[in-house]
């Protein structure tokens, strides 16, 4: 699946369509920096009722979210200098939850990091950018399923 993100709104309401069929899944968010990342996460957290501010990872590696109907992890593993550093996060805690985990950067936990149900890579399109959606998964399909019904 392919979408047209022309400005940081469109990338939030893309989040915000990913949260209207949010299961416990693995996302991976891959794209180059300031491709939108973060934003599209913001839209999906905040669409699940999450009044807060929602941080980038950037520094923290780690940002949790109490949402309904699952929790969401929010990583950013650009600054990780080992995938076995995953296992210092916490990985296999955040793996043990029913809960939605959101990885930007995943090819940093390479090796370690559980296979993605859903792959969102982002780029830049002249002044906007764009979205590819795959789904590896069942749990991704359903994922893209909802949004093609949007």
């Amino acid at each position: 699946m392919r979408c047209e993100l022309p400005d940081a709104a469109a990338t939030e309401q893309l989040g915000a369509q990913l949260a209207a069929s949010v299961t416990p899944a693995v996302v991976y968010l891959v794209g180059d920096l300031g491709a939108g990342k973060t934003t599209l996460v913001r839209g999906l957290i905040h669409a699940l009722d999450y009044s807060g501010k929602v941080r980038s990872p950037t520094y923290t590696l780690v940002e949790s979210y109490a949402c309904e109907p699952v929790p969401v992890f929010h990583l950013d593993l650009y600054r990780l200098a080992d995938a076995e550093e995953l296992e210092w996060l916490g990985l296999r805690d955040l793996l043990a939850e029913r809960a939605l985990l959101v990885i930007e950067w995943p090819e940093r936990g390479s090796g370690v990091l559980p296979p993605a149900d859903l792959t969102v890579y982002m780029d830049y399109s002249g002044s906007g950018r764009v979205a590819r959606l795959q789904s590896s998964s069942g749990a991704g399909t359903r994922l893209l399923q909802a949004l093609e019904s949007v």
